[in-house]
């Protein structure tokens, strides 16, 4: 099941279900996530400043940690990039990373037959019940396609005589 929440109201109830106090550091933060997901923590002060301009870079990477830990955030680190957070939690879906411009589209669970999900345990380890394959796929996206087109490969014209 996927947990999506919109607005104050429903954070709230879900940050007292968590035993936590309902702050507006915290509102502010998940609100940020929400509105912009597979954001950087710096990305989600300014946007959390919008709401609450005195909140420190501090608090925000407090507030981040204390929520992914309740596992009301996710956090995953794409290769050479910081760590991005978001609020689609309670699935394990997965992440297409554009390896031109850097954007992030979430991706459902592979379905099918999938070979490289099904680990290989050899004679020296011991088997695991495995219950999440994170997966990160690595691409370019279409814009970044459409913008570094190369000419077109059709034969060329035979030059006139």
């Amino acid at each position: 099941m996927t947990e999506h929440f919109d607005g104050h109201e429903a954070w709230a109830a879900a940050l007292r279900a968590h035993g936590r106090r309902v702050t507006k550091q915290r509102l502010a933060v998940l609100s940020a996530v929400e509105r912009h997901p597979h954001s950087p923590a710096e990305s989600i002060l300014s946007a959390a400043r919008a709401e609450l301009p005195e909140l420190t870079a501090q608090s925000v990477y407090v507030v981040l940690g204390d929520l992914t830990d309740l596992h009301m955030l996710r956090r995953f680190e794409p290769p050479h990039s910081p760590a991005l957070y978001e609020t689609r939690v309670g699935d394990n879906h997965h992440h297409a990373i554009c390896i031109s411009c850097g954007r992030v589209e979430d991706v459902d669970c592979a379905v099918g037959h999938a070979p490289c999900l099904t680990p290989h345990w050899d004679e020296e380890t011991k088997p695991m019940t495995i219950q999440i394959a994170d997966v990160m796929y690595q691409g370019i996206c279409q814009d970044c396609q459409q913008s570094q087109q190369l000419p077109s490969n059709r034969p060329s014209e035979e030059p006139q005589k």
